[in-house]
């Protein structure tokens, strides 16, 4: 899988220090997934989730840190690609702006 892009990993760690290491961990095992489906995800992530926002697009949604982070993605399983859309706080996860945003 491609990640696009790892720069917002590398800069919601500099604001986030204690995000750093599972961002990390998330970002390896991303790069190095062969996933044709959310099952291939979840058989990787068992907490992942998926969610429709308001746009009417799915999102997959990573518990980071313990659940104390939330990264949401947008999962191209036709062309290897994985986009990072948002990386917020659970505090930030639970207002759902989100939701409205993409």
């Amino acid at each position: 899988m491609r990640v696009i892009s790892k720069s917002r990993i590398i800069e919601f760690s500099e604001k986030y220090p204690k995000a750093k290491s599972p961002l990390t961990n998330w970002y390896k095992i991303v790069k190095g997934a062969l996933w044709s489906n959310y099952t291939d995800v979840k058989k990787t992530f068992n907490s992942v989730d998926s969610a429709k926002v308001d746009s009417g697009h799915i999102v997959e949604i990573f518990d980071i840190g313990g659940n104390k982070f939330r990264l949401i993605t947008s999962i191209h399983y036709n062309k290897a690609r994985c986009f990072i859309l948002k990386i917020l706080t659970h505090t930030e996860y639970s207002e759902n702006q989100w939701k409205k945003d993409l």
